[in-house]
């Protein structure tokens, strides 16, 4: 895999990781909240086993990526046009997980998109026929309050938890995520996986909290586009053992967006799904370009 800095045009740095050989076809990913470009260290080396050209980045605030202060959803979007177009991309597949799939939605308005595929994607916020946080742990309904109470409040809630993520190690994450993961989730944390997730949140906060800050406002405000709107084949994958974002998600995105397929996994959480149907996932994604 190799590792960039890309410069933007308003200055900001972001850090990137793309794997394969560069081609004007590319799989973009998304992380979760909080993440960095390092959660796909696994995905990244699968889509060049099978020809494919991957590209991963750390969201703006995360990792050594500067801060977007304000971002929304959509303008998360222009970020990844900057990536897509410094490496030549004509056609991407855009996959995020958890909160990153809000933002491979947001993916869909740009012109080198072909597909998004979501993984336990959350649905959005304020919206009459979703409970946001309906079966969600208790640990999302503190976190989330503090984020609609306002910049101040969210801020003071990452300041008196961020050391916790910033210092967790593989053995400490299942206690660390609490009512946040079932069973399901605890099986999939093998010492190797569990390490890799602890990895990616201590890279996620390495440099301050304002990614995983900047990604909690923006996901209690409107998006910024239409999900009615989007017109590029959709994939929403979706376990029913999630207690970080409960089926209800998926099956509200479903019901929202008019070229989605919703695929629904019995037993998964939120993390087993991405573990278990990876291969399939990157196998799917890669197809959109046959």
């Amino acid at each position: 895999m190799d590792k960039h800095n890309l410069l933007l045009s308003d200055g900001r740095n972001i850090e990137v990781i793309s794997a394969g050989v560069p081609s004007e076809n590319a799989v973009f990913f998304h992380h979760g909240t909080p993440g960095a470009c390092s959660t796909w260290d696994n995905w990244l080396p699968v889509v060049a086993e099978l020809g494919g050209f991957a590209i991963s980045y750390s969201r703006a605030g995360y990792g050594n990526s500067a801060r977007n202060k304000g971002r929304s959803v959509i303008d998360n979007s222009q970020d990844t046009q900057a990536i897509l177009q410094h490496f030549n991309v004509k056609n991407s597949v855009s996959i995020g997980w958890s909160g990153g799939g809000p933002h491979c939605l947001a993916d869909t308005t740009l012109s080198q998109s072909i597909a998004a595929i979501s993984i336990a994607g959350v649905g959005a916020y304020g919206m009459n026929d979703l409970d946001f946080l309906a079966g969600m742990g208790e640990e999302n309904h503190i976190e989330f309050g503090a984020a609609l109470a306002g910049e101040h409040a969210i801020e003071k809630w990452m300041q008196e938890n961020v050391e916790g993520t910033a210092n967790v190690t593989g053995s400490q994450l299942i206690e660390a995520l609490g009512g946040l993961i079932g069973d399901a989730d605890k099986r999939s944390l093998t010492p190797e996986v569990a390490e890799a997730v602890a990895f990616s949140f201590r890279h996620a906060v390495q440099v301050n909290y304002y990614g995983w800050m900047d990604d909690d406002l923006a996901f209690v405000q409107p998006w910024g586009f239409d999900l009615a709107s989007i017109s590029k084949p959709v994939e929403l994958w979706q376990g029913d053992e999630d207690f970080m974002v409960p089926h209800a998600h998926g099956k509200w995105l479903a019901s929202k967006i008019p070229t989605a397929k919703l695929i629904f996994e019995p037993g998964e959480g939120h993390i087993s799904l991405g573990i278990n149907k990876s291969q399939t996932i990157v196998e799917n994604a890669l197809r959109y370009f046959d």
